[in-house]
């Protein structure tokens, strides 16, 4: 979504490997990774960090290679899924502390335009996970009540 308001043209930065072969040299298994990532959610992490902490401390580059599935499908399986997609979250953050930072400085009109930009890529996102049914058709963004959604 960066590149709708940024001055960059397309996407850059690393890929992964195209190869989607199993590791030789992992010695986990995937009901060991499957519970690694259970026990990650519970512990309050979403889906990414998961993916980061194991990729950082286990040293298992590729979840997806090694059981087939990606990290959000074990957590759907496991009803661990948080009730809002983790992109939407973000931007809810986002949105929250620049509304606050505008009480503030209502002078901002840099700030305004952010505010505005964060507010457009939340209603483009939540129009596309209500057409494929991961939100609710009738829920809608209240920044009065977002604070239930931030920890």
């Amino acid at each position: 979504m960066a590149t709708i308001y940024g001055k960059g043209h397309g996407k850059s930065g690393s890929k992964k490997p195209a190869g989607k072969t199993i590791y030789s040299w992992l010695s986990y298994k995937p009901k060991e990774v499957e519970l690694l990532i259970v026990k990650l959610a519970k512990e309050g992490k979403n889906s990414s960090q998961v993916g980061l902490i194991l990729r950082d401390s286990y040293g298992i580059p590729d979840v997806r290679t090694l059981i087939k599935k990606r990290i959000t499908q074990v957590l759907a399986e496991k009803k661990l899924l948080s009730e809002l997609p983790e992109d939407i979250l973000a931007i809810i953050r986002k949105d929250v502390a620049l509304h606050k930072h505008m009480e503030a400085n209502k002078q901002d009109m840099t700030a305004k335009r952010g505010l505005q930009i964060i507010e457009s890529k939340l209603n483009r996102l939540v129009k596309y996970y209500k057409r494929s049914g991961k939100i609710a058709e009738d829920w809608k963004y209240d920044r009065d009540k977002a604070g239930i959604y931030i920890e």
